[in-house]
């Protein structure tokens, strides 16, 4: 008889074991996700530069294209929204879906919806996508109420004054269904190809005034519609019927240009030579210069000027605005001229200053015009500032809207040791 010893619970046999599940798990953190992630792209950049190199450098460039700096590049064929091109001051902007306002900057979008405001010394010049152009004047509350500029399809920009005034330039629209308008209180002026035309409008008094400069350009309130023409006026009061009138023209200035630098020896005993372009139907001006924008310190305020240029001496270094009235048989006065600004400074030990143009491009009728200079340099293109010049010394300008026809346009520089430079390229706009 066999005897077999009793089994004990705790050491049972393998094949009386109770069956059972065990799970095992790790904890992963995002960091760890984030990371194997950077490894994993890592890897495949390593090997892409490795097999191909020259895709990696394209793969780069696109990379860096999509996030990099818009300022780069302010207007181009893919640009949908309206763009500043200047400023002046402090101008500023509320976009449609905020409640905030922010100072406007050169690389700041605008759309449909959008307010900009500019201050008492202060203006902005903004440029849609068809060459469509406007300038905000100071004191001056706007509305983008239309920027509809798809390829292939009629333009429609527009712009509404809540209070202040207003200039519109605009190119070839392109076809008979594109459109470009400024709106005033209840009244619409649609403005032409070719066409420069001013708006201005008191909250006030509800009343708003339209000035054709160039081109034309149609006043629509209800069922009323005047045409105008170069040198007409639209009156549209609160009440009563729209009225035309004919308008004495400001002049035009020619010379200082606009932000010039003068250069002279002895600013105290050189001569400044000042120059505006004749009014039909003048017979005197009136030209005024003075130490502030505002015209509040008046150094020189002459009447009765029956030529078109004059010659002053004496005016210290320093910053000064001038202006030009017009002046008709009937003492009717045109209004003030645009208001330029020029520099009388010393000359400096040395004179000379990098300034080349590397290229031009036409946008419609604006002309683009890209170079370099010296970082830190101050230009002026046909007048206008550079306001953008890259820390190497690169700058891209866009001009006001140019008439049909060649075009000289002049780039003046004055770089930190008072070196000045100048340079021209001619540009032709075709009709």
């Amino acid at each position: 008889m066999t005897t077999q010893p009793p089994i004990d619970p705790r050491h049972t046999p393998s094949h009386h074991r109770v069956p059972r599940v065990e799970v095992y798990w790790t904890t992963v953190t995002y960091k760890t996700v984030i990371l194997y992630s950077l490894l994993a792209l890592g890897v495949v950049f390593g090997g892409i530069y490795l097999a191909k190199p020259e895709l990696y450098t394209a793969v780069i460039n696109k990379i860096d294209k999509t996030v990099g700096n818009p300022e780069l590049d302010p207007v181009n064929s893919d640009q949908k929204g309206a763009k500043f091109v200047n400023l002046e001051g402090r101008v500023q902007v509320k976009k449609v879906n905020s409640v905030q306002w922010v100072d406007a900057t050169l690389s700041t979008p605008l759309d449909k919806g959008d307010l900009v405001q500019t201050g008492s010394d202060s203006d902005a010049r903004v440029i849609f996508a068809d060459g469509t152009s406007f300038t905000v004047k100071p004191n001056t509350l706007v509305t983008v109420e239309e920027n509809s500029t798809e390829s292939n399809k009629p333009h429609n920009v527009a712009i509404g004054v809540q209070t202040g005034a207003v200039d519109l330039a605009t190119g070839n629209l392109g076809s008979p269904e594109s459109k470009a308008s400024v709106r005033a209180e209840d009244a619409t002026t649609q403005v032409h190809s070719n066409s420069h035309v001013g708006v201005k409008f008191n909250p006030e008094k509800k009343e708003s005034e339209v000035v054709v400069s160039s081109g034309s350009a149609q006043v629509q309130r209800g069922q009323e519609r005047i045409d105008l023409a170069p040198y007409e006026k639209a009156t549209i009061p609160s009440s009563g019927a729209i009225q035309k009138s004919t308008v004495l023209a400001p002049p035009d200035l020619i010379e200082p240009l606009n932000l010039a630098p003068i250069i002279a020896e002895n600013p105290r005993t050189a001569t400044v030579h000042f120059e505006w372009k004749a009014v039909p139907e003048a017979v005197s001006y009136t030209l005024r210069i003075s130490t502030t924008a505002m015209f509040t310190r008046t150094v020189f305020d002459k009447k009765n000027l029956t030529g078109t240029s004059v010659d002053i001496s004496g005016l210290d270094a320093g910053d000064y605005f001038w202006n030009v009235m017009a002046t008709d048989a009937k003492k009717q006065s045109s209004e003030v001229s645009d208001i330029f600004k020029f520099t009388l400074v010393a000359q400096g030990k040395s004179q000379d200053m990098v300034l080349e143009i590397t290229g031009t491009q036409l946008h419609g009728r604006v002309a683009e015009i890209i170079g370099k200079t010296e970082p830190g340099a101050a230009l002026i293109v046909n007048g206008q500032s550079v306001p953008n010049i890259a820390p190497d010394g690169t700058f891209r300008h866009f001009t006001e809207p140019l008439e049909p026809g060649q075009h000289t346009i002049v780039v003046i520089g004055q770089n930190r040791r008072g070196g000045t430079n100048k340079q021209s390229v001619s540009i032709f706009v075709p009709k």
